[in-house]
C-alpha cells in the first residue's frame, strides 16, 4: 500500500504531548530529533536520560526521587530503576479532588453512576482507614473477585495506600480457576461483589465466595458490594462487612499516603493458565506507573479530561492499565456485562452518549463488531472521538478498513502489543504519525524492541522473535513463590540468554511499524516453513460465512499438518464450495504451504476470560493430552468438541 488509512493532521501534530515532549528533550539536551524513529532511537540509547525526562513531563509525585536512575544497566534481568526514590502509586492517581468526573460506570441493564474526583478520593480514603483498622500492612495482599465497578477502583487504590499488594478476577471465574489464583499469594483481605450481570442474566455470587474461603484460610475479612441485590446475605462469611455498613460513620480524611520504594509490589497478575497452574507476577509500583503515564500521555495523548474508555475486566491487564489513566487526570469510562448486550452497539451508545474521546477494545470485539454489519460512523455521533485502541490479538488489516469506513474515518487507529507479563506495551501508537493498514504504528518509546531470527540476530522484513534486548521499568520484580527467579528466567530468557523474549512471531515494517503474526509457540511448522496462525485468521475470517477460526498444527505421520477449525454463520454448512473457497483465499492471498490438510466446522471455539482463543489448549486436546487447567476458560465445554473428531484420524 502506497499511501496510509490515516495521517494526523498538522494542528492535531502541534497539539501532541508528545510533540510538546520531543521539544523539550531537543532543548534539554541540544540535539535534534526530526521524527518519532529518532526520538525512539535515543530513548533506548539513553533509557536514563529518556526515563528521567518521562518522569519529569509526567509530573511524577515523590516523596523523594533520588539521584540514581539505573542500577545495574548490564543485568537483564536485575536492573533495579530509581533506587532511591519513594513514592504511592494511589498518590499519583489521586491527584485531584475537585468535582470533575472522575469515573461514569454504566451497565448492560442501563444503569449509570458518576464519581467526581472528590468522591473518589474520599472513598478511598475512608476504605483505607478501614482497611488499615484491620490490621492490613505493607505486603499484604488484598484480592478482589469484582465486577468492573468503580467500587473495585477504591479498592484497589485503598490498597495501594497502605502498600498493600492488589490482585482481582473477574467474577465469572469459577471456584477452582479462583483457587488456582487466590490460593497462590494468601490474601488476608477479600472484595466482592454479590453477583454480577451477563447477557440479560444475573449470576449470584456469595455461594462461590463461600467455598474460596473455605479453600483459602488466609483470608481473615470478606468486604461485600451490593451489586446484584439489596440485602447480601453475609452468612458464611469470615469476618463479613457490608460495602456502605463498614465505612459508615469513618471520615474523609486527607490520605496518609506510605511513601514506598519504586519497586515495591503493586499488584499481583495471571497468566491464562491454560498449560498449567496460572503463573503470579508480581508488579512493582513505580514501574507500572511511569510506563503507564508514558504510553496514555505519550503514545495515545491522553490529555486532562479526556474521557478514556477500555472493554475489559478485573481480570485482564487492561483493567489495571485503565484504572493507570487517573494519573493522567482523565475520566474514566467503565462498562460492566456483555458488550453485545442489550443491543450489538451498545459499547458504541456508551462512546457517544458519554463523548470518550480514546475507545479501546479488544481485536475480536472489532472483527464481531464488523460481521454483525454495525456502522457507528452512520448511527452514532462519535464527534468527539480521538482514538482507538485493540489489543488482545493481531488487529488484522481488513478491520483496520472497517474502522475507517465504518466506525470513525478520522481516528488514530493504535493497535497496541504488550502483554499480562509487563502490565503494558513494546509497541503501540505514535498520535503524530501515519497509520498504515495491517500494521502497528511504533516501537513504544524506551523499549528496546527487535525481532529476532533463530540464530539470534536483528532482522528487519523478516519473520522472527520479538524481543526487547534491555532493561525497562515495567520487567516484574519475579513470579510469587518462585525463590531464585528460576521460573522467571525460564519463562523469559531461556531462548535468548539476557534478552527478553516475549513469546510473539513477528516482523518489523519498512514504516517503522510492526505485524505480529501470531504467538510464537503457536506457529504452525508444515515441513519445517513456519507460519503464523494471524496470517491464516486474516483471510478466513474475511469470508462473511465465518464468524470465527482457530488452526493449530496436528502431529501427523513424522511432520505438522495444518488443520482449521471454523465456526459459521447460523444456517450455513461447510460444503465442498465453502471449503473450496476457504482453501482459494488462503492459497491465493497467503501461500500454498497455508492451505490445510483438513477443515472442520465447530459450533463454538474456546477461549480465555479475556477473549483470546486458546490454540495451545486445542492442540492437546486433539493429540490426546490433558489440558490441565480448564477453569481459566470463559467457555470449557467448547474443548470437548474437539477430542476424538474421525476427520482427525484419517
Amino acid at each position: 500500500m502506497s499511501e496510509p488509512l490515516w495521517q494526523p493532521s498538522a494542528e492535531r501534530v502541534r497539539a501532541a504531548n508528545l510533540t510538546a515532549f520531543r521539544s523539550g528533550i531537543e532543548a534539554d539536551e541540544g540535539i535534534s530529533l526530526p521524527d518519532y524513529a529518532a526520538l525512539h532511537r535515543w530513548s533506548v540509547a539513553e533509557p536514563e536520560r529518556f526515563w528521567s525526562a518521562v518522569w519529569a513531563f509526567t509530573g511524577v509525585r515523590a516523596s523523594d526521587r533520588g539521584e540514581r536512575v539505573l542500577e545495574g544497566p548490564g543485568r537483564m534481568p536485575g536492573a533495579r530503576w530509581f533506587p532511591d526514590a519513594r513514592l504511592n502509586y494511589a498518590e499519583n492517581l489521586l491527584r485531584r479532588r475537585d468535582d470533575s468526573p472522575a469515573l461514569i460506570f454504566r451497565n448492560e441493564l442501563g444503569a449509570r453512576r458518576e464519581w467526581s474526583h472528590r468522591a473518589l478520593y474520599d472513598g478511598v480514603s475512608r476504605w483505607a482507614q478501614v482497611l488499615h483498622d484491620h490490621g492490613v500492612v505493607p505486603g499484604d495482599r488484598v484480592a478482589g473477585l469484582m465486577p468492573n465497578l468503580p467500587e473495585t477502583i477504591v479498592a484497589m487504590l485503598a490498597a495501594a495506600s497502605l502498600g498493600a499488594i492488589w490482585s482481582s478476577c473477574s467474577p465469572d471465574f469459577g471456584v477452582p480457576g479462583v483457587v488456582d489464583r487466590f490460593g497462590q499469594i494468601a490474601p488476608r483481605f477479600l472484595f466482592a461483589a454479590d453477583g454480577y450481570f451477563y447477557a440479560g442474566r444475573r449470576h449470584d455470587g456469595l455461594d462461590k465466595v463461600r467455598a474460596l474461603c473455605r479453600a483459602i484460610p488466609s483470608i481473615e475479612n470478606v468486604a461485600v458490594v451490593p451489586y446484584a441485590g439489596e440485602a447480601p446475605d453475609l452468612g458464611g462469611l469470615p469476618g463479613a462487612m457490608e460495602w456502605d455498613a463498614a465505612q459508615d460513620g469513618v471520615p474523609a480524611e486527607p490520605i496518609d499516603f506510605v511513601q514506598l520504594p519504586f519497586d515495591h509490589p503493586l499488584a499481583i497478575l495471571y497468566s491464562s493458565g491454560t498449560t498449567g497452574t496460572p503463573k503470579c507476577i508480581v508488579h512493582g509500583a513505580g514501574g507500572t506507573l511511569l510506563q503507564h503515564l508514558k504510553e496514555h500521555r505519550l503514545h495515545v495523548d491522553v490529555k486532562d479530561g479526556d474521557r478514556v474508555f477500555y472493554f475489559t475486566t478485573c481480570g485482564w491487564m487492561m483493567w489495571n492499565w485503565l484504572v493507570s489513566g487517573l494519573a493522567s487526570e482523565a475520566t474514566l469510562l467503565l462498562f460492566d456485562g456483555s458488550p453485545f448486550h442489550p443491543e450489538p452497539a451498545v459499547l458504541f451508545d456508551l462512546a457517544a452518549d458519554e463523548r470518550a474521546t480514546v475507545f479501546g477494545t479488544s481485536a475480536k470485539y472489532i472483527d464481531a463488531a464488523a460481521k454483525a454489519g454495525l456502522a457507528p460512523a452512520r448511527s452514532h455521533d462519535l464527534a468527539a472521538l480521538r482514538t482507538i485502541l485493540s489489543t488482545g490479538s493481531p488487529l488484522v488489516a481488513e478491520s483496520f478498513d472497517y474502522v475507517y469506513r465504518n466506525v470513525h474515518p478520522d481516528v488514530c487507529l493504535s493497535s497496541i502489543s504488550g502483554g499480562t507479563d509487563i502490565v503494558s506495551c513494546f509497541v503501540g501508537g505514535d498520535p503524530t504519525g501515519p497509520v498504515w493498514r495491517g500494521e502497528i504504528q511504533a516501537r513504544c518509546l524506551g523499549m528496546a524492541v527487535e525481532v529476532f531470527d533463530e540464530g539470534g540476530r536483528p532482522v528487519q522484513g523478516e519473520k522472527g522473535e520479538l524481543v526487547c534486548t534491555a532493561p525497562f521499568p515495567s520487567m516484574p520484580l519475579g513470579f510469587w513463590n518462585d525463590a531464585g527467579g528460576a521460573r522467571y528466567h525460564a519463562a523469559y530468557f531461556e531462548k535468548y540468554p539476557e534478552v527478553w523474549s516475549q513469546g510473539d512471531f513477528a516482523e518489523l515494517t519498512p514504516h517503522g511499524g510492526m505485524v505480529i503474526h501470531g504467538r510464537s509457540d503457536a506457529v504452525l511448522n508444515p515441513g519445517g516453513v513456519r507460519i503464523g496462525t494471524a496470517e491464516i485468521y486474516r483471510q478466513v475470517e474475511r469470508l462473511d460465512a465465518v464468524l470465527e477460526s482457530l488452526v493449530i498444527g496436528q502431529e501427523w505421520e513424522g511432520d505438522t499438518r495444518v488443520v482449521l477449525f471454523v465456526r459459521l454463520r447460523e444456517g450455513v454448512a461447510l460444503d465442498d464450495a465453502l471449503e473450496a473457497e476457504i482453501r482459494r483465499r488462503i492459497r491465493e492471498n497467503a501461500s500454498p504451504r497455508h492451505v490445510p490438510a483438513r477443515v472442520i466446522a465447530v459450533s463454538d471455539i474456546p477461549r480465555t476470560r479475556s477473549g483470546k482463543i486458546v490454540e495451545l489448549a486445542v492442540r492437546e486436546v486433539v493429540h490426546g493430552r490433558p489440558v490441565r487447567n480448564r477453569e481459566a476458560l470463559a467457555n470449557p465445554e467448547a474443548l470437548d468438541l474437539f477430542a476424538n473428531l474421525p476427520a482427525l484420524a484419517r
